[in-house]
């Protein structure tokens, strides 16, 4: 029985170490195993315009009017939102649903409520 990790992008256990990092044999997907764990805890902290960390069904204002690339639909200064869900994908950490629609909007234009 190996004591190697299964690859976290295909699950499969044919995986083989390569100094300091592991590669699957099946996908080609190289990891470091300590530096996977750090990364993972690190993204999770999303911070809003004041500094204040943000959680997921947190309740959030918006600090400037935003428009809507590819649409007429301005998001106003001041709007309210509820219930918000953090994603923690590229530059847009907050999914959100406000009455224009649903979005996903950065958290430096965002401040706790």
């Amino acid at each position: 029985m190996s004591t190697l990790p299964a690859c976290p992008q295909c699950a499969m256990e044919n995986t083989y170490p390569d100094g300091s990092n592991y590669v699957c044999a099946d996908c080609g997907h190289e990891w470091n195993p300590q530096a996977a764990g750090a990364a993972d805890d690190e993204a999770r902290v999303v911070r809003d315009a004041n500094g204040t960390v943000l959680q997921d069904g947190d309740a959030v204002v918006l600090i400037k009017d935003l428009k809507v690339k590819g649409s007429s639909i301005t998001l106003k200064q001041g709007s309210k939102v509820k219930s918000i869900r953090l994603v923690g994908d590229g530059d847009h950490e907050v999914d959100c649903k406000l009455d224009a629609g649903q979005f996903m909007l950065k958290a430096c234009f965002l401040k706790k409520a």
